[in-house]
């Protein structure tokens, strides 16, 4: 199975890691508090690829470290799958409803290029 961006759907995804956890029984682990848990602790391994590099430096720090970004990040999305198929989130509508949310809270003409939260925009 090759899968790619610019191809590949949430839904093909999710399908792929339920029928990879289905296959090793691991489904009795995943309630959505562990799960939840998971993506934090897989979240924090990814950042951790890039502790101590400076702004200005390589990111990561460490050119071993590179490839495996890809890899903590794949694990990020997998606990992200998981999670919100536990839950029934559809997470392609989430996403969808959160940036129309975030428009509202962050108009362009206040909030480009600013970095502000929305309540310091006004400010």
């Amino acid at each position: 199975m090759s899968q790619r961006d610019d191809t590949t759907t949430l839904a093909t995804l999710r399908d792929a890691v339920r029928a990879f956890n289905e296959a090793r029984d691991w489904g009795q682990y995943h309630n959505p508090r562990n799960l939840a848990m998971a993506l934090s602790v897989e979240a924090n391994e990814l950042l951790a690829l890039y502790l101590w590099a400076s702004d200005e430096g390589p990111q990561p720090p460490v050119a071993t470290r590179a490839p495996m970004v890809a890899e903590e990040a794949a694990d990020v999305l997998i606990c992200l799958l998981n999670l919100c198929d536990k839950q029934g989130i559809d997470l392609a509508a989430a996403v969808e409803a959160k940036l129309v949310k975030n428009a509202q809270r962050y108009p362009v003409e206040t909030s480009r290029g600013r970095l502000e939260k929305s309540g310091e925009l006004g400010k």
